[in-house]
């Protein structure tokens, strides 16, 4: 699947949506065999219910699993949506002198605050064991927000929906970028509500 052009999401992968789409009917269903893998206006007026009316339980079933490239700004926010499970990510505790600098901060991080950066990092290779633990984390505490790190994801449409909802006009661009991916899945009028979208 093609991620819009902002490049935060990669290696993204979408499971069960037929068989969620299928077991949204079992409610109504005598016979579960002939159940099918149609999505009939029921079920997507259902999935695209107000959230919080429990009736997008379907939604769960439909996995997202992706690669997320963030500023650390962007991830403390992530933090609130518990049901977004980061299966694995980069660590600036164990690696933040080893980074490529100039490639990992955005655009809207002021240069000089890269340069003490660099210093920081060259002070700490040069410096004594006995300091390397002080001056270590004056360079975590100093990292500016703007700096990127990746994790991969694992969630679904139900929780995509929530924060789609929350977030597509966010002032943040991170968050409309993730929106604007979130408008690319297949089936996405099932968390957006909406058909058609400007991507």
């Amino acid at each position: 699947m093609k991620a819009p052009e902002c490049g935060m999401v990669h290696n993204a992968e979408v499971y069960g949506l037929e068989e969620s789409i299928r077991a949204a009917k079992f409610p109504m269903a005598v016979d579960v065999s002939k159940i099918t893998t149609e999505l009939t206006p029921g079920i997507k007026a259902l999935a695209q219910s107000p959230i919080g009316e429990g009736h997008d339980n379907a939604l769960l079933g439909i996995v997202v699993q992706f690669d997320l490239t963030a500023t650390n700004k962007f991830w403390v926010e992530m933090e609130r949506y518990h049901f977004a499970d980061i299966i694995s990510s980069q660590s600036t505790m164990h690696r933040i002198t080893k980074f490529d600098l100039d490639k990992s901060y955005i655009s809207y991080v002021d240069p000089r605050m890269i340069e003490i950066m660099k210093e920081k990092i060259a002070e700490y290779n040069d410096s004594s064991p006995d300091r390397k633990q002080y001056l270590y984390l004056g360079i975590l505490y100093s990292n500016p927000a703007g700096f990127r790190l990746t994790a991969r994801m694992t969630t679904n449409y139900r929780q995509l929906k929530t924060i789609y909802r929350q977030r597509k006009e966010h002032r943040l661009p991170e968050w409309k970028c993730l929106c604007r991916w979130i408008e690319s899945l297949p089936m996405s009028e099932l968390i957006t509500g909406e058909t058609e979208h400007a991507l």
